[in-house]
């Protein structure tokens, strides 16, 4: 065939035969995109802090900062001794360092949750009726003045007999509360705890539902957590993925899954030394949820650890350590949210969470920008792995490990791009993949 000689075409089947084959799957296509929409593209904290109901003041969120800050001027007052106790190389020491302080000071809590379950207790009830107005009222004030947490609120009593009655009341306190003093802030997170049953979640559903209506708010406008703290969230007695049927309960309502490290490792009968979020149960726990979760637009996130960053110099560095290890060890796992439980932990946290941005932040955006620009290279990536890739610097830039201007530097790539390859519509990850 001559040069520019165009290629004849042939087909074989009829054009019935596509139209046949799309019009039986078209309830598939429908199921995929009711079922796995994706990831819905907001910010995800890199972690949740819990305050008991009758601790949490006004001041909570900066008290917590001040309190990390003067953990860091007593424990590690500079860079390289903060890099020595945790190990990070002298390139990483004076960034890191000087951007965990900086966060500290403007953002200390990325994710609140007062609490009204195990960090409350059972309390009268008149007690815990005032205490959830309470939080409503500072909550409200928080976003209006500026003091807020990006996301902040409660963790109720959970769907069991027990305390139903009372999680529910103090949710509908909470709630209208918060309608009393100017409206729902966009930045409302509920968490449901210990569900065992996805009827539990459907009982969820039909509160907030009903709620919604009550108030004339949008349908669906209240989404909510659902915590894994019992063995049959993850397997059912008839040998089913609990949690999988838990995300499809929750219709569209569920924003996330939250690993409870110990009372899921009790309820296994691990002993309280083994109890911690890299015991073997633990990762297949956490890996059946991430599994279950995945493309449904349900975040997932690890549990915390008990050990405490207080006394002597030597037992901080010890706690520091293991928990700068413990958050390295998910962030690798891609669980990017994790609980804190001290203001002790939060240096950790970042630290950790910084270090490993800043570490895989320039591969990753040569990489981007040779995918981008279909420059090749030593590596032949996919629109997953784009995907993949400009979702490591989206979160990178959300939390403060990374700037703006060095990610568009290193890229050539705008937020805007960044949101597009992270966030491609369904047939462009296969279209073009192997």
């Amino acid at each position: 065939m001559g040069q520019g000689q165009q290629e004849t075409v042939s087909t074989s089947l009829a054009g019935t035969v596509s139209e046949e084959i799309s019009a039986s799957l078209a309830p598939v296509d429908a199921e995929l995109e009711r079922r796995y929409p994706g990831d819905p593209g907001t910010r995800q904290p890199v972690h949740t802090v819990y305050v008991p109901g009758d601790v949490f003041a006004a001041g909570t969120v900066r008290s917590w900062g001040d309190r990390a800050l003067a953990a860091l001027d007593e424990h590690a007052p500079d860079a390289a001794s903060f890099a020595a106790v945790l190990g990070l190389p002298d390139d990483l020491a004076e960034p890191v360092h000087t951007r965990v302080r900086a966060k500290l000071e403007r953002e200390p809590i990325e994710d609140l949750r007062i609490d009204f379950e195990d960090g409350y207790g059972p309390r009268p009830d008149a007690e815990e009726d005032e205490a959830a107005a309470r939080a409503a009222r500072l909550v409200a004030e928080a976003y209006g003045n500026g003091t807020a947490a990006p996301y902040m609120g409660i963790r109720m009593k959970c769907m069991e007999a027990a305390v139903r009655d009372r999680g529910i009341r103090t949710l509908d306190i909470f709630l209208t509360g918060l309608l009393d003093h100017g409206g729902l802030p966009g930045g409302l997170v509920l968490t449901l705890p210990k569900v065992t049953y996805p009827e539990q979640v459907t009982a969820m559903v039909r509160l907030l539902d009903a709620f919604e209506k009550t108030h004339g708010l949008d349908a669906g406008r209240i989404g909510f957590e659902i915590q894994i703290e019992t063995s049959q969230a993850i397997l059912a007695a008839d040998g089913t993925a609990t949690v999988a049927r838990m995300i499809q309960a929750a219709d569209g309502r569920a924003t996330g899954l939250h690993y409870g490290t110990f009372d899921y490792s009790a309820c296994l009968g691990v002993s309280a030394a083994h109890q911690a979020s890299d015991h073997p149960a633990a990762d297949h726990a956490k890996a059946v949820m991430q599994v279950a979760a995945a493309g449904t637009g349900v975040r997932v996130s690890d549990g915390s650890t008990n050990v405490l960053p207080v006394g002597p110099t030597e037992k901080v560095h010890d706690a520091w350590r293991l928990h700068y290890g413990l958050t390295r060890r998910a962030l690798a796992r891609a669980y990017y949210q994790g609980w804190d439980m001290h203001p002790g932990h939060i240096p950790t946290r970042y630290a950790a969470v910084f270090a490993f941005y800043r570490e895989g932040f320039r591969q990753a955006a040569e990489r981007l920008a040779r995918y981008a620009n279909r420059a090749g290279g030593d590596v032949m990536d996919e629109p997953a792995t784009a995907k993949a890739l400009s979702g490591y610097l989206l979160r990178g830039l959300d939390c403060g490990a990374l700037d703006d201007t060095e990610v568009a530097g290193a890229t050539g790539l705008s937020r805007t791009d960044l949101e597009g390859f992270a966030a491609p519509r369904r047939g462009d990850l296969t279209a073009t993949g192997q």
